[in-house]
């Protein structure tokens, strides 16, 4: 609806009927001078050009929320203004017309072209009329379709949220629980576990309700976890970390390695005395990235204790939400009792440079 392509596509029109007319008295054998046809065909157009334009400025909202008794007992008088209007202007704009006629003033012509074509003005007003109700309801509509977007996305960033903070209760008990079964034991061990995990609300309370996050600043929270699993399973186990440079940068959702790793302790690698192995690997694989969690033990828990658990299920809810279809979220067992949870995940990179990295995937 921008004034210069709305007046434009109406002159355009107008030369499209001068055009037709002019092709159309060819085949009749009348000779008549093309430039002043499309003048008065495309100046016709322009000013109804300017009208509608007028009326969708001033009285739009009043002609797309008009009920039938306004159509007749206002809308219908305008059409007849208007189209007498328009037809004065013209007139005015063209003495010369109507040719092979004696000369008349100004009202006998405007008697005689209103007498030719009052009806054709109704009807070119009653079509602008209907291409307003058109644009109306087709903004409704759209704007419903925004409206409803909205709140799609509204609410999965409410679903998204509702995760996180089910998910980080859950990491604050186990490791508390954690701390608590070492004071007893190892109270050193214990307070060593409690200055990390205050570090690790701290990285979590700065980071607030963000989703997505560099892998960079995710491994730095996994090393950190890692170091407290080391510090509790003194001996017992092999933490490897191999991530490829170049996906420092990549986007992940926040806190999505530490479920799967949890759980990997939990079901697993607790349940062996010695040579226990935990290996967490991110891959770019076209424009996919792939995170791998795979640790040793005893093999792929009961179904039923792995629905019970919050880590897998809230993982993959939260990619379903934020990834819909384009994400996959599996879990097998490989030879010797590995357990492998692999997700992949669309490629997408931090506006940010990162700084400073940590030890992995040197």
């Amino acid at each position: 609806m921008h004034p210069a392509l709305f007046l434009g596509a109406w002159v355009l029109l107008g030369a499209m009927f001068a055009l037709q007319e002019w092709m159309s008295m060819r085949l009749w054998s009348y000779r008549v001078n093309v430039t002043l046809l499309l003048e008065a065909w495309c100046v016709q157009y322009f000013i109804w050009g300017v009208l509608c334009w007028l009326l969708w400025v001033l009285l739009g909202p009043r002609i797309e929320q008009a009920r039938v008794r306004c159509i007749f007992t206002r809308v219908l008088p305008l059409s007849i203004l208007t189209s007498i209007l328009e037809e004065m202007v013209w007139v005015l704009c063209f003495p010369s017309l109507p040719l092979n006629r004696p000369h008349m003033d100004y009202w006998k012509r405007l008697e005689f072209h209103l007498n030719a074509e009052f009806v054709d003005n109704l009807v070119i007003f009653w079509c602008g009329f209907a291409l307003f109700r058109g644009i109306g309801y087709y903004r409704q509509v759209r704007e419903k379709d925004a409206a409803a977007a909205e709140l799609k996305t509204q609410l999965a960033h409410a679903q998204v949220r509702a995760l996180r903070m089910q998910l980080n209760p859950h990491f604050l008990f186990n490791t508390m629980n954690s701390i608590s079964s070492l004071i007893q034991t190892d109270p050193v061990a214990a307070d060593v576990m409690l200055e990390q995990l205050s570090s690790l609300l701290r990285i979590t309370l700065k980071r607030g309700e963000v989703q997505l996050i560099p892998l960079s600043d995710e491994m730095q929270f996994i090393e950190m976890y890692l170091a407290m699993q080391e510090v509790r399973f003194t001996g017992r186990t092999r933490q490897e970390i191999h991530v490829e440079p170049e996906l420092h940068d990549a986007l992940v959702p926040a806190m999505l390695l530490q479920p799967l790793i949890e759980n990997a302790y939990a079901h697993g690698l607790s349940h062996i005395r010695k040579d226990g192995l935990l290996v967490v690997a991110a891959r770019r694989q076209n424009s996919a990235l792939t995170l791998r969690v795979s640790n040793s033990g005893v093999g792929l828990p009961p179904s039923d204790i792995r629905r019970k658990g919050v880590g897998l299920a809230n993982v993959q809810d939260r990619l379903r939400l934020h990834y819909g279809d384009h994400q996959t979220c599996t879990i097998e067992e490989l030879e010797d009792g590995m357990v492998q949870v692999t997700i992949t995940l669309p490629l997408e990179f931090s506006e940010r440079q990162i700084g400073t990295l940590t030890g992995y995937g040197v």
